[in-house]
């Protein structure tokens, strides 16, 4: 894993694509998430609606101070979050500083 610490927010390479060395490097230190193509991907469920909707709200206001903002779905009390860098085209540094502040904002950091 790199040296860099993953569970701060900090204003990562939005520009520049990760290698492959890289992704396999920095996949072990994102236990809770899994790897579909070019994106970062996450499925959670919480006990109803509004525990998700909190949660939703959360991580609009990380990513907002990231200026970096993932794809994600409601229903109900499921949410599905796929974090890539659409810019870049694929994965890059912010990618893996967001997912980390989603994991750090459930508490799993």
């Amino acid at each position: 894993m790199p040296t860099r610490s993953r569970n701060v927010l900090v204003m990562a390479d939005r520009k520049t694509l990760l290698t492959e060395d890289q992704i396999i490097e920095w996949l072990p230190g994102m236990p809770r998430w899994e790897r579909n193509g070019a994106t970062l991907h996450r499925e959670l469920t919480f006990r109803d609606f509004t525990e998700a909707w909190g949660f939703l709200t959360m991580v609009a206001l990380v990513a907002e101070k990231l200026n970096h903002h993932p794809d994600w779905s409601n229903s109900w009390s499921k949410v599905v979050i796929d974090v890539t860098n659409h810019d870049a085209g694929g994965l890059t540094e912010i990618d893996f500083d967001l997912a980390a502040a989603i994991d750090k904002a459930l508490g799993e950091i």
